[in-house]
């Protein structure tokens, strides 16, 4: 049966909206986050609640059309070409239990309500720098937060999931009731079923304590290597973001940014001032700006200067194994590079911390990695992608001996596969659970191909 005709049997009994090619809304309606992506569905389908999942699963198993999870549209990695995309804004479950530090998320829900829900309590989620990510597709991708080198991925905080399978059965699983599923849930996304809600521990931190220090760009291998030197001996409770900016010099920039280039470190400690970092920073060159104080998850969250609404961009990411002087040097002139300008941003995460003992076993890891990048490529109406395109091949290359045997895939970018992320046994292992919890093909491939 024709994918149209199985969605208007749904008729009368779908409670949720189903817009097909060419009703109105459509277009925006398949739109992903990043609006450099192209998604080409047949259709796409806002279920409002359990028993339209399961009424939506029978209708794409009639005409023979995967279904594709997107929750709010990021992460999207190729066009979905003919298939069916499902939207879970309605399962907005949130219970909060601080006396076990434990919440309980629906699969529609963003993680700036996690965090607002959180504010004031000494407790945080391991949630992501933006706060319109979908805390699902966060954590089933691995995730990185402010609090990894803490507690861990997002996904190493994934107690439980309750997933709706293939033949309709919607369960709660855990370590206990199914290890194989929970393991393929800390990182391969989906593939034994659709996630209605999670379990996820949160992250005791009565004491959040933040600094940004922003330096010339001139210093940038001065202080990123000490910030590099510090990582060695840093405490697990602090986490630190170094941001080298190149801004364009475009008339809606504010002033003090507009064509300039500078190196930002961030730092987040949970358990108060983190002084000897400071002061290893303030050693290594002069300090343009300072603000350090306690801080929040909320107020990083507003500071973070993610965008608020869908946009087109590029980038790229790589897991370092190392980040020794030659490989500063060779990044820093590469950076200062004329030719380098399309790259406005290249952000580097310290790892480390509870990163290298994950406490759940989970697909996801950066236990052999030191440092996470990612850089990033504004796209502009009218502007050529070469310029960009070359950038981003040019960084990967001159990266490539210092990186790390396996990334994360919430830093994947479009058309790369969970390849990139495990061992051949461990794609091995993906691929046995998903044909045990899948084996008509019913939920679209994604990241690992059939």
């Amino acid at each position: 049966m024709p994918l149209p005709s199985a969605l208007h049997a749904l008729s009368g009994t779908f409670d949720g909206p189903v817009l097909l090619s060419g009703d109105d809304g459509f277009d925006a309606a398949r739109r992903p986050w990043n609006l450099a992506i192209d998604q080409t569905p047949a259709a796409v389908a806002t279920p409002a609640g359990l028993d339209d999942l399961r009424r939506l699963l029978a209708a794409a198993r009639d005409a023979g059309t995967p279904i594709a999870v997107q929750p709010s549209g990021h992460g999207a990695s190729g066009d979905l070409a003919g298939a069916l995309i499902v939207r879970t804004a309605a399962f907005d479950r949130l219970d909060v239990d601080l006396d076990a530090g434990v919440v309980v998320v629906g699969s529609g829900v963003r993680w700036g309500a996690v965090v607002a829900a959180l504010e004031g309590t000494g407790w945080a989620a391991p949630a992501g720098t933006s706060p319109v990510v979908s805390v699902a597709g966060y954590t089933v991708g691995g995730g990185h937060s402010w609090f990894s080198r803490t507690a861990g991925l997002g996904s190493d905080n994934l107690r439980a999931a309750w997933v709706l399978r293939t033949d309709g059965t919607h369960e709660r699983v855990d370590d206990v009731s199914d290890p194989e599923t929970m393991w393929a849930l800390r990182g391969a996304g989906g593939i034994a079923g659709i996630v209605t809600a999670l379990e996820i521990d949160l992250v005791r931190a009565p004491a959040q304590w933040g600094a940004a220090l922003t330096f010339d760009a001139a210093d940038s291998a001065a202080v990123i290597r000490a910030v590099r030197d510090f990582a060695e001996h840093a405490p697990a409770t602090l986490n630190v973001f170094t941001n080298s900016m190149r801004m364009p010099d475009a008339p809606m920039l504010p002033e003090e940014i507009r064509g300039r280039s500078f190196l930002s470190v961030q730092a987040l400690s949970s358990d108060g001032p983190a002084d000897a970092f400071l002061d290893a920073l303030r050693g290594a060159a002069a300090v343009q700006r300072e603000l350090v104080g306690p801080t929040s998850p909320a107020t990083l969250a507003a500071a973070s200067g993610e965008p608020t609404d869908p946009t087109p961009g590029r980038g790229a990411a790589l897991a370092l194994a190392q980040l020794d002087d030659a490989t500063i040097s060779a990044l820093v002139d590469f950076r200062q590079a004329p030719e380098q300008w399309p790259i406005v941003g290249i952000d580097l995460r310290m790892l480390g911390g509870a990163l290298d003992s994950p406490r759940r076993a989970g697909f996801s890891s950066l236990a052999s990695a030191g440092w996470l990048l990612h850089a990033l490529v504004p796209v502009f109406p009218g502007a050529p992608a070469e310029p960009g395109d070359a950038s981003i091949a040019g960084l990967l290359a001159l990266l490539a001996p210092a990186a790390a045997d396996r990334t994360i895939p919430t830093f994947l970018a479009p058309g790369q596969t969970l390849e990139r992320c495990g061992t051949s046994a461990d794609i091995d292992r993906l691929r046995a659970v998903r044909a045990s919890a899948d084996p008509d093909g019913i939920l679209h491939e994604g990241r690992l191909p059939r």
